[in-house]
């Protein structure tokens, strides 16, 4: 398949200007195949030759302007049209087009718990040609009419409200002009709960076999909605721009949810159908607030180009945590992104793979696909939070409705945006802009003091480039609480420094960026990570522990700490820890990196038994049922890195843990799947478990706890079932990858490390980026940290030629391994 250049794009666009298309799908024509009819009526501003994109699996007729055209011209995704006249023109397209089974396109799925049938469509960047004809750019908006024949039982959401005509046929209503890639169809047997909110229908819609979930969380997903929805409100100028609301939560979806104008599609594992934490329905909540923030943010205005995908993401990202924080329940959600997704960001800029938050040079949608990544949604966020705390909120917010009445329902750049902002400031946002969205990498800020007795003064190192704003936290000993801490004083500090900041009596701790309001890597001075060490938990603040685990694990990843060392501090100070968002991130990161990698095999064991000796300690803190959100995580945790059967297998038998909480089907299958890896289940159990949970994800538990078994058939059989056959979904590849690789199995499938690169190379080419992705995400040997797992790989990356979804993922994989083995040399 060809992909669409930024000079194809830029010709194209100044050739033609697109009013609408009339689009015909029928979903009742088999299992494997769907009909797909498009009539789009478009004008030349000159003569001139272009193309329109389409992958059916069987085009059977074209005509232009009532004059056939040869399908047999159809070059790959490219139908030639040649020799147009300025002025108006009719194209008129008819194909077969395939289901999917890896979330691209019209995805198919059948629910194993009851046989119904559901389609979607996720058309993100190039896969609306899965669907139907389109002059397939983002700045060839168009009004979409949409017509849909399904089964008699089934119901179609689209971007718009959607009519019942009989028989099957669904009509959508015309869109206002939208971008091809946010066009959206749901169509099965919903279950829906429908409200109004200020004159505008809601509704929120999921799989039957998931209804009693939905209905039990109901109330609490349409709150959220109509809460960020009345504060964006009062946040912009320009009303919600859509004629409804719906949002689908729909199977086997590969990112978060996607934001089609008027029909938002979200994964199903949001609609719990076991017990979550609190942090959990936050993470819910906020990618609600992020996907509604789009309806202005990517829908209303879109980026021209995708070298402007940061316009979408980075502000969707900051305002659906700031708009949470402000207007429900969830007013910590600033110490989630700190602990969770800011470190997400970190990682991904000190990669090989790094690009600027607004990279200038986006060649072609393969190159824009890679850049959906840590960077363009968690620092961009950063660096609009540090641009807000720069400006001020009320310039920040005038410049945005100015960007939204220059440009609606139209396309902008960064160029237009800071224009926009540029307007209420007298402060230089081009250079702002040129610092903090046109470079790379992580700048460091380290304190040192000098002076003495009670004349003290703070000098802080600048490793890097661009301006901060930043909060230093001048922190004392609390001599009235053992261990405690409290804030004596939070200066604000530009930098670079004129001069050494004054600050009187030496502080027992020193903590930069103290809120958490800039992006940068913070050290300590000696003193200060003293105090660290022993009185981490006892600040007060969660941001503020955040912004120091924040540094305590960016030392660990530079060499710096040793690994050891943060689990010792985990050990101390997280049975202490109130915060759920910071036990979850810390115990995550202390497994899956600091015991899984950065240690090395001899020191894994008494790795793992700290792990689980803290998990006990909150288990046992838990006891009295105040915190059954906390004593979740610990029982999760604890289950993950049990070195021995004999309690978990108590656990499964008894149905529950002692004190609670009950084992629900998602501890079931995670208390089977760690059984699976020490060798203590076997094939029987796991088909019984499925036989009591015969859902998706029940499958999905299933694949995964096969793979994990220690047998040589059952590794071959995964193995075969990810690289040789294409019968797995995206999620049933996802499960089974992520069972096959132990490292207390490292022995077992090591004959394998050397197979995984040519194997994933040959799946990605034959299966596309989605898989591509998987596989090089959730199908590498993450295990196997050792010089020949990364010679093999870099040999692969020189001679292998893997698509770009796939390189990129393993550039990424590769510079992690490298790390870690200059982790355990350090």
């Amino acid at each position: 398949m060809s992909v669409l250049t930024r000079d194809e794009a830029q010709s194209r666009a100044k050739l033609l200007d697109v009013h609408r298309y009339t689009i015909e799908l029928d979903l009742t024509t088999g299992d494997e195949t769907f009909e797909s009819s498009t009539v789009i009526r478009f004008a030349a501003r000159a003569g001139g030759d272009t193309f329109v994109e389409v992958r059916p699996a069987t085009l059977h007729l074209v005509t232009l302007d009532g004059e056939p055209l040869d399908p047999d011209t159809l070059d790959g995704n490219r139908l030639p049209l040649e020799n147009l006249t300025a002025g108006d023109h009719e194209l008129r397209v008819r194909a077969s087009m395939r289901y999917s089974r890896t979330g691209e396109g019209m995805h198919r799925f059948t629910d194993p718990t009851d046989g119904e049938t559901y389609l979607y469509t996720q058309l993100f960047m190039e896969d609306v040609q899965r669907v139907f004809a389109a002059f397939d750019q983002p700045d060839l908006k168009s009004v979409f009419e949409l017509t849909v024949k399904a089964p008699e039982t089934w119901t179609v959401l689209a971007n718009s409200i959607t009519e019942h005509l009989g028989e099957g046929r669904w009509q959508a209503a015309p869109t206002p002009l939208i971008s091809t890639y946010l066009v959206a169809v749901a169509a099965g047997p919903w279950h829906s709960v429908r409200t109004e909110h200020q004159g505008l229908p809601f509704g929120l819609h999921c799989r039957r076999s998931l209804a009693p979930h939905l209905d039990a969380d109901a109330d609490e997903l349409l709150e959220i909605t109509r809460q960020c929805y009345d504060r964006y409100h009062e946040k912009f100028e320009e009303p919600y721009p859509f004629d409804s609301y719906d949002q689908a939560f729909v199977p086997e979806f590969n990112a978060g949810a996607m934001e089609n104008p008027g029909l938002v599609t979200f994964r199903d594992e949001f609609v719990y159908r076991s017990a979550v934490t609190d942090t959990e329905r936050q993470t819910r909540a906020m990618v609600i607030a992020h996907e509604m923030a789009h309806m202005w943010f990517g829908d209303l205005v879109t980026l021209q180009w995708w070298d402007d995908i940061w316009l979408n993401e980075s502000f969707a990202e900051y305002m659906g945590y700031q708009t949470l924080t402000e207007a429900t329940r969830f007013t910590g959600t600033w110490t989630d992104f700190g602990v969770a997704r800011k470190a997400w960001g970190y990682e991904a800029d000190q990669r090989p793979s790094t690009h600027p938050v607004a990279p200038e040079n986006v060649d072609d949608t393969a190159s824009a696909l890679l850049n959906f990544d840590g960077i363009s949604y968690a620092k961009g966020a950063s660096a609009l939070r540090q641009l807000v705390t720069w400006l001020g909120e009320k310039d920040f917010l005038a410049g945005i409705n100015t960007h939204f009445a220059r440009h609606r329902f139209a396309n902008a750049t960064l160029a237009d945006f800071i224009d926009s902002l540029a307007t209420h400031t007298d402060r230089d946002v081009h250079a702002w802009a040129d610092a903090w969205l046109r470079t790379t990498g992580v700048d460091t800020l380290t304190p040192t003091l000098g002076g003495s007795n009670g004349d003290h003064s703070l000098t802080i190192t600048h490793r890097g480039s661009r301006p901060h704003r930043v909060a230093a936290g001048l922190y004392d000993l609390d001599l009235t609480d053992a261990g405690g801490l409290t804030l004596r004083e939070r200066l604000e500090i530009d930098i670079p420094q004129n001069a050494p900041q004054p600050i009187g009596k030496r502080p027992a701790l020193v903590l930069l960026n103290d809120g958490d309001l800039t992006y940068t890597k913070v050290r300590f001075d000696p003193a200060s990570f003293e105090t660290v060490r022993t009185s981490l938990s006892g600040l007060p603040d969660p941001l503020t522990r955040a912004v120091v685990w924040n540094s305590l694990r960016d030392a660990v990843r530079d060499g710096d700490l040793a690994p050891t060392a943060y689990l010792d501090a985990a050990r101390a100070h997280l049975p202490k820890e109130t915060d759920l968002a910071l036990v979850q991130g810390v115990l995550a990161y202390a497994s899956a990196q600091v015991a899984d990698r950065y240690v090395t095999p001899e020191q894994r064991p008494a790795a793992v038994a700290t792990l689980s000796a803290l998990c006990r300690d909150l288990i046992r803190r838990t006891e009295d049922g105040d915190h059954p959100g906390l004593r979740l995580i610990a029982v999760r945790h604890f289950i993950d890195v049990a070195a021995h059967p004999d309690t978990i297998a108590a656990w499964l038998a008894d149905g529950t843990v002692p004190g609670g909480p009950e084992l629900d089907p998602d501890l079931r299958w995670r208390v089977l799947a760690r059984l699976a890896v020490l060798g203590a289940t076997d094939e029987r159990a796991i088909a019984t478990e499925l036989d009591r949970d015969p859902s998706a994800t029940g499958r999905e538990g299933a694949a995964r706890c096969r793979a994990a078994l220690p047998d040589p058939d059952a590794k071959r059989t995964a193995w075969a079932a990810m690289f040789d056959d294409d019968a797995l979904s995206n999620y049933l590849f996802t499960a089974t990858a992520q069972g096959f690789w132990q490292p207390e199995q490292s022995d077992l499938v090591a004959d394998y490390v050397p197979r995984y690169y040519q194997d994933a190379v040959t799946l990605a080419a034959r299966r596309g980026p989605a898989i591509a992705e998987a596989a090089g995400r959730w199908a590498f040997p993450a295990h196997a940290v050792t010089p020949d797992t990364l010679r093999l790989g870099e040999e692969c990356l020189a001679e292998a030629a893997p698509i770009p979804a796939l390189r990129r993922k393993l550039v990424d994989q590769l510079d992690d391994l490298a790390r870690a083995l200059r982790v355990r040399e350090a």
